[in-house]
């Protein structure tokens, strides 16, 4: 170790309890959850990782560059995305070992943060680090790792059976063929489960300047007429069948809002028709999208594909970095949760339905308690989402866990959602879920408010069941 280098050690009861009584309950529940199989169903790593099994390029391909979480810090913190390799595509070794010194260089500007939290996991417990990142240790550690992936227990497939992974879910545009997904079921060498889900948001968005070229190539993978409104059913039904034969368990949506009322079919033939030839007014579009999502709903009573909504993000907030590199890479923003009224015409009509399972995630903690606990207290269709992005951080998910337990218990919650595309970070997250459940649970334990076998149980269902029924896993 280099003299100017400081151990990095992880702490056996880091985010557990303070107080001993508790810690000790804590511990207990912590054991029984902890080397429990992961399921992820709400996530975005590419699949052909696992298809083609090839060892992953370099450690800053791995941790940064196509690490939001990560790459948002650093630019805070004075770093260009250009710096870190965002939108460029695979790095040399010279440029890759310069993001992973700038990385290093940077670590205190994680403190405190999750992410800190995830990297030092998979650092650690992954890659056997045992010196802190800093600028002094950060050729040392890339060198360490850049070792490791060439070994063959360090490759992808191995490293899901190493996470113990047994269900991930991957994100798919409707259009999508799904010859990963059905190569990776079809290869005799590989054992793990990989579900496809689908994300029909480029073609509920009427208002983008995309949209007609994509609901045109939506109907042409669809063998439908997508010029008229009914076309455009016919297709998404299509599509939804065909993920479903492959796999897929739920449909994804994320728009500004999740309004849903409803239009009187004429009046939704004549809005699609004037999209079609570029003519529809932008309240229009808006009132389409809403009556769009509305037949998601619909579409999820028949076919039994769990759908969720994430609303409430202003996307590409910085335009001339979304112009230069894209979307995904930074600087999305959350905005003001509203649920109660918006969703009413989609619960008057399937909110009891036996067949429908909804699960609402929000970027706004002041609906917690407000919005989504009581929803799911009433309508046995609605759970509530775990917390997610912005909010999957220590402090965050203890608030929403006493927020909508007290309102909704624990059966209405979804189950952890990593929602990631760092595929090394999938156990550091769900193990951070596992440690601040069990202290909560333990401290409702400990004030005599539920018996340690309750709390055990509650603590592996949260892990197994909760995430299995709610996505009819």
């Amino acid at each position: 170790m280099s003299r100017s280098a400081t151990p990095l050690v992880l702490h056996a009861d880091r985010l557990l309890p303070a107080d001993p009584g508790v810690l000790e309950i804590a511990r207990r529940l912590y054991a029984a959850v902890r080397e429990l199989p992961i399921i992820s169903p709400h996530g975005h790593v590419d699949p052909g990782v696992l298809l083609h099994d090839t060892p992953f390029s370099d450690p800053a391909a791995l941790f940064v560059t196509p690490d939001h979480y990560v790459t948002r810090l650093l630019h805070a913190s004075g770093v260009q995305l250009s710096e870190l390799g965002v939108g460029q595509g695979p790095l040399d070794p010279s440029a890759a070992r310069e993001v992973w010194r700038r990385l290093c260089s940077h670590w205190h500007v994680f403190r405190g943060t999750p992410v800190r939290y995830w990297l030092e996991s998979e650092l650690a417990e992954i890659f056997g680090i045992t010196v802190r990142p800093s600028a002094a240790t950060a050729d040392q550690i890339y060198d360490q790792i850049a070792d490791r992936l060439t070994r063959a227990e360090f490759l992808p497939r191995a490293l899901f059976e190493q996470f113990r992974i047994q269900v991930l879910a991957t994100t798919d545009d409707p259009t999508d063929d799904l010859t990963i997904h059905r190569a990776l079921a079809d290869d005799p060498t590989w054992s793990g489960r990989v579900v496809p889900t689908f994300r029909p948001d480029r073609y509920l968005e009427v208002g983008s300047p995309t949209w007609q070229e994509d609901v045109g190539r939506l109907g042409s993978v669809a063998g439908a007429d997508t010029t008229g409104f009914a076309g455009w059913v016919e297709a998404m039904e299509s599509r939804r069948a065909y993920f479903k034969t492959h796999g897929a368990v739920s449909s994804d949506h994320s728009h500004e809002d999740v309004r849903t009322d409803p239009l009187e079919p004429a009046d939704a033939e004549r809005i699609y028709r004037d999209a079609v030839a570029g003519l529809a007014a932008p309240r229009d579009a808006v009132a389409l999208r809403r009556h769009m999502l509305l037949e998601m709903a619909r579409m999820a009573t028949e076919d039994g594909l769990t759908m969720t909504l994430h609303p409430g993000v202003r996307r590409g907030h910085h335009t001339p970095t979304l112009r230069a590199l894209g979307p995904d890479t930074g600087h999305d923003i959350p905005l003001r949760g509203d649920f109660t009224d918006p969703l009413r015409p989609l619960l008057e009509r399937f909110g009891t339905h036996p067949n429908l399972r909804l699960v609402l995630f929000t970027l706004d903690e002041t609906v917690f308690s407000r919005e989504l606990a009581p929803l799911a207290g009433f309508y046995p269709s609605v759970y509530v989402g775990a917390p997610w992005w912005f909010l999957d951080a220590p402090e965050a998910v203890r608030r929403w866990r006493s927020a909508v337990t007290e309102s909704a218990g624990f059966t209405k919650t979804s189950g952890f959602i990593d929602d990631t595309r760092a595929f090394c970070s999938i156990p550091a997250r769900h193990d951070m879920a596992r440690r601040l459940d069990s202290g909560y649970l333990a401290q409702l334990v400990a004030e005599r408010r539920l018996d340690e076998d309750e709390a055990h149980e509650a603590a592996v269902d949260l892990v197994t069941r909760q995430p299995a029924e709610v996505f009819a896993l």
